[in-house]
């Protein structure tokens, strides 16, 4: 079928019905954008941090992830705890963070602009800004829409050891 100027005739098929008089199909249920002003402050909050929520199943559905940003105050940390059976992945957008994990606390590394920081499923751990004079801010998804957060009570070691990351498929730090 060929159509000229200002003809709206049309012949092609799809996945579903395209009938101008009801709503399209994804209209509702498709992409969304959460604008930075739209994040929900209405969040599980720690004293010297601000969490805001962007994705979670009251918003958008989301059957599987949470995700949301954090600012943490300069000098500010939050206590140790786990998130349960969820995975966590931190993105660093401006300032420095300071990871401490393991049974005491007793391993650390530090992430900047850029990096991505990677919390297992039931790893006691404790988010700290390195900066005592700047924020820190964060992007942070979790791998379920539940919200958990499990404080533990750990004698943190006085000098935790620094540990790098080495990519267990590069090895030698190549590409």
């Amino acid at each position: 079928m060929t159509s000229t100027p200002g003809d709206h005739s049309h012949d092609h098929s799809h996945d579903h019905p395209h009938d101008h008089g009801h709503e399209p199909r994804w209209k509702h249920d498709g992409v969304r954008v959460i604008g930075a002003g739209q994040l929900d402050g209405n969040t599980a909050q720690t004293p010297g941090m601000d969490r805001k929520a962007a994705i979670t199943f009251a918003r958008t559905g989301a059957q599987k992830l949470w995700a949301g940003t954090v600012t943490i105050h300069a000098d500010a940390k939050t206590g140790a705890h786990h998130h349960g059976h969820l995975e966590s992945v931190i993105y660093v957008v401006r300032g420095k963070a300071r990871m401490r994990w393991g049974e005491h606390l007793e391993f650390t590394a530090e992430a900047g602009p850029g990096d991505f920081i990677y919390v297992p499923p039931y790893v006691p751990h404790q988010e700290i800004n390195a900066s005592p004079t700047e924020m820190l801010e964060c992007v942070l998804c979790r791998s379920d829409g539940e919200a958990v957060a499990v404080n533990l009570d750990i004698e943190p070691v006085e000098k935790p050891e620094a540990v790098l990351w080495i990519d267990p498929t590069h090895p030698q730090g190549g590409v």
